[in-house]
């Protein structure tokens, strides 16, 4: 049971790589820490930025769509994506962290987008 409720609240950057790469996207991915300026330089492709201390209700239902939301931060080092989920949760929407963050996406090798 502990393993069933652990997948059913996180993901992982090759997860959410493989949806990005064959556009099977049926979530909404959010960048939850750090300013515009670090967002614009560098974060997941197709990532919306909303810091974790800005979610609210009115900026969740803008984007859900009856979708899944996931948040990511810096990495294992960083709590915002945990922060950002449990609001999202607290809130009334589906959420999952994707474990490792920028980092953990960076050690995979894949790319990043950014704003440039």
């Amino acid at each position: 049971m502990y393993f069933q409720n652990k997948l059913a609240l996180e993901t992982d950057c090759a997860d959410v790589h493989h949806a990005i790469t064959t556009g099977e996207v049926d979530f909404v991915l959010l960048h939850v820490v750090g300013s515009r300026d670090t967002f614009n330089h560098k974060h997941l492709p197709g990532a919306i930025h909303l810091p974790h201390r800005e979610i609210t209700h009115e900026k969740l239902a803008a984007l859900h769509q009856g979708k899944l939301f996931v948040v990511y931060c810096a990495g294992p080092h960083c709590n915002g994506a945990d922060q950002a989920a449990y609001k999202i949760a607290r809130l009334g929407f589906p959420v999952k962290v994707m474990i490792g963050g920028i980092t953990g996406w960076a050690d995979e090798g894949f790319a990043f987008a950014s704003a440039s």
